[in-house]
């Protein structure tokens, strides 16, 4: 009761704290940025959260755009990091919880790990302040990527299974950001918002994105999302999804944040150094992935360690 209450009262302040650009003496003091900003990065100080670039979208879903959250040298840096080491995107099935291939979701990923360096690491601290959600909630980042046609069919991102709810408790929040432009398509649309029917006219939005509330993807912007309401309920106006791309392509960053620490839940269901964290390491393993990609397969906390052979014998 007492964790439901204090995440209630967390989201209250939310509701109001995204939209504002508030004064606080002692806040670190403003810089010639537009209204307060919130210092992140430890030492230098060269990141800043500033709720002055936060628009609210919906209150069903409550749903909130940031305008160039991310430079665009980040979004280029993340892209990197990701383009070489690219897998068919998965679901999680509603039954078992575990990862399986889908016509629903057409994409192709790969997961970075969490502070895998500076600049990953500052932009977890950035999506930390926006969300008002500990880092140790989040996940580790997924990047995607979409070409001609590819989709992902309207979901949810709270779960039906019950083994992904022990790990972290339902995903209450997911941070999107959008790491390319896109000519045509790509939108992300909400199809149950109460605010459907007062999308802005736009010719260039697809025939996808008027099934709903759609967002743009700009580079450096960043779309945050709740799919719990303030009182821990699921939220049936969270059903989202990405349009198909008809022309150009699209990448996309996903940061999902649960309700409890992400971090300790795995330690606590022995997914420790000497197991493996998703059920798809084998078939990784094989695809090369343990070299591929070591930073996210076997490194600290890595995801795959005992498929990629990294576990030491206690004999």
């Amino acid at each position: 009761m007492e964790s439901r209450n204090f995440l209630a009262l967390s989201l209250c302040f939310l509701l109001i704290f995204p939209c504002l650009s508030i004064k606080i003496p002692g806040w670190l003091g403003e810089n010639k940025m537009r209204g307060s900003v919130l210092r992140l990065k430890k030492g230098v100080f060269s990141n800043a959260f500033d709720p002055s670039r936060v628009t609210q979208l919906s209150w069903r879903p409550r749903a909130f755009v940031y305008k160039g959250f991310l430079s665009h040298d980040e979004c280029d840096h993340l892209i990197n990091l990701a383009k070489d080491k690219l897998e068919k995107s998965m679901v999680a099935d509603n039954e078992s919880g575990k990862s399986i291939e889908s016509e629903v979701r057409t994409s192709s990923g790969m997961f970075l790990s969490k502070a895998q360096d500076e600049i990953v690491a500052d932009i977890e601290a950035r999506i930390a302040a926006w969300a008002f959600l500990p880092e140790e909630n989040g996940e580790s980042m997924q990047i995607l990527h979409y070409e001609h046609g590819q989709k992902y069919e309207p979901h949810f991102d709270f779960f039906h299974d019950k083994a992904n709810q022990e790990l972290g408790g339902h995903r209450i929040a997911t941070v999107l950001m959008y790491l390319s432009d896109v000519e045509t398509g790509g939108e992300t649309v909400f199809p149950n918002a109460e605010v459907k029917n007062s999308q802005p006219n736009d010719s260039s939005l697809s025939e996808c994105a008027k099934n709903g509330y759609s967002v743009k993807p700009y580079k450096g912007d960043a779309l945050l999302f709740f799919s719990l309401h303030p009182d821990a309920t699921t939220d049936q106006n969270s059903l989202h999804g990405s349009c198909p791309v008809i022309k150009g392509e699209k990448w996309s960053a996903t940061k999902w944040i649960h309700v409890r620490s992400f971090e300790k839940s795995l330690k606590q269901h022995g997914q420790d150094d000497c197991v493996d964290r998703n059920p798809n390491c084998p078939m990784w393993m094989k695809a090369g992935e343990c070299k591929k990609n070591p930073l996210y397969m076997v490194g600290q906390n890595g995801y795959c360690r005992k498929s990629c052979n990294e576990c030491i014998s206690a004999s």
